[in-house]
């Protein structure tokens, strides 16, 4: 299927509603098994396929699904419900925002860090609302030894890494900017870090029930938190703005409190994109891995087939057990050679042409010339040994040999020859 996403000839929301049909399923299974596809698809899928499904007015609608069937569809319902809105919330904010925050650039020069601040002051928010549907899947180590809840949760694993990435450069842009900001501006901000600081806490609980449940400690990335004071940098900072009396605090104390909560921020950061790069390192290390197992099981297979096998049918001129195929092609339009001009060819189109058949003499000019006019033994064999001294230039004889050239005038040739016995024998 993801291969599917990148042909252009494949019809993406048709195979985004073959999906979205098998939800509407009553076993938990079935409805499942779409999302988790739904999910990978968004991922690993081209961007056609998220762009799709960003455009459409509803998504999923299973806030109110519930398997009766048994206990476990009852347990199972649950987390349909809260993968459900999700995969919703990450295409909404597709839709709002015009990318995927997982797949966005980040560094000094990302999407994020050189966003402006009115645009800033409004995608963090969208960037919230995704960050808290995730967290919503709220799932324990227990619970994950199912192995369908798993393949989701990896999946939710791999988007908090990236989602929270995008998260924590926004922020460093947003402190970056907050004293330059306007008093609404600042209120906002403000608000916005107070959220962030909570939501870095429940990431923090999120990152270790992966750990809990098998997931490589070095996959895991070290969330460090800004320092208290800069909380309340912040906050003197709007009670100034707002014309409240506040605590005489000096530019260089603000700046180093900002500083400082930046650089902890980027280590966070650092951190996040060290555990992306570990996980496409290993996703390439994988692929390698693969293409090298099966260029050997190619290789093993060659092996085991006898060289008889490779036949000759494909092409004529192949080699089969390191002998050379001799069977000529039929060419009807090529000069037929002398070496094969003994077999006759079963060919409508060659039997219309007469046989040809060497003469005993090639070297000789004149009895060629007799033998297409009359008898070829009418000639006398004087005119035939006459004709040989005139093919080497380098032998010179004194007799006159001009009436036996073939460009010779029609009388010497017809004077040889008697006029009744030209065509004797001949069949019209």
């Amino acid at each position: 299927l993801i291969q599917c996403t990148n042909e252009m000839n494949v019809n993406i929301p048709q195979l985004a509603d073959s999906l979205f049909e098998r939800t509407t399923n009553s076993s938990w299974v079935v409805v499942f098994k779409s999302l988790i596809t739904t999910h990978h698809l968004m991922v690993y899928g081209n961007e056609r396929f998220i762009q799709y499904l960003a455009s459409r007015n509803t998504l999923f609608n299973l806030s109110n699904f519930l398997d009766k069937s048994g206990l476990q569809g009852y347990d199972m319902s649950t987390f349909i419900r809260r993968y459900s809105r999700y995969l919703n919330e990450k295409a909404v904010s597709y839709r709002q925002v015009a990318f995927d925050f997982t797949k966005v650039k980040r560094g000094a020069d990302g999407v994020m860090r050189t966003m402006s601040t009115e645009k800033l002051l409004k995608t963090v928010p969208i960037i919230q609302n995704q960050m808290d549907a995730l967290l919503d899947f709220n799932v324990n180590s227990n619970e994950l030894t199912n192995g369908v809840i798993n393949a989701a949760f990896m999946l939710l694993f791999k988007d908090a890494i990236r989602l929270f990435a995008a998260y924590n450069e926004g922020i460093i842009n947003l402190l970056e900017k907050y004293f330059d900001m306007k008093k609404n501006q600042c209120k906002e901000g403000l608000d916005i870090y107070k959220k962030f600081l909570t939501r870095m806490t429940r990431i923090s609980e999120f990152l270790k029930v992966a750990e809990q449940v098998g997931i490589d400690r070095g996959d895991i990335p070290d969330l460090s938190q800004a320092p208290s004071s800069l909380l309340d940098a912040l906050e003197q900072h709007l009670a100034s703005l707002e014309g409240k009396k506040i605590k005489d605090s000096t530019a260089a104390s603000r700046a180093t409190t900002l500083s400082n909560a930046v650089s902890s921020l980027a280590s966070t950061g650092l951190s996040l994109t060290k555990v992306d790069e570990r996980e496409k390192q290993a996703a390439l290390e994988e692929e390698q891995a693969r293409l090298k197992a099966l260029k050997e099981q190619r290789l093993k297979e060659l092996a085991k087939k006898p060289h008889t096998s490779l036949t000759t049918a494909a092409s004529p001129v192949s080699t089969a057990a390191g002998s050379i195929m001799t069977t000529p092609a039929i060419d009807i339009f090529s000069t037929p050679s002398s070496s094969n001009s003994t077999s006759k060819l079963p060919n409508d189109l060659l039997d219309l042409q007469p046989t040809f058949h060497p003469s005993v003499h090639p070297i000789s000019a004149a009895p060629q010339v007799g033998s297409t006019w009359g008898d070829p033994f009418s000639a006398t064999v004087d005119s035939v040994d006459d004709a040989l001294p005139n093919l080497n230039p380098f032998l010179t004889k004194t007799n006159d040999a001009a009436h036996l050239s073939v460009s010779s005038d029609v009388s010497t040739f017809t004077s040889r020859t008697p006029t009744h016995e030209m065509f004797v024998g001949k069949v019209p």
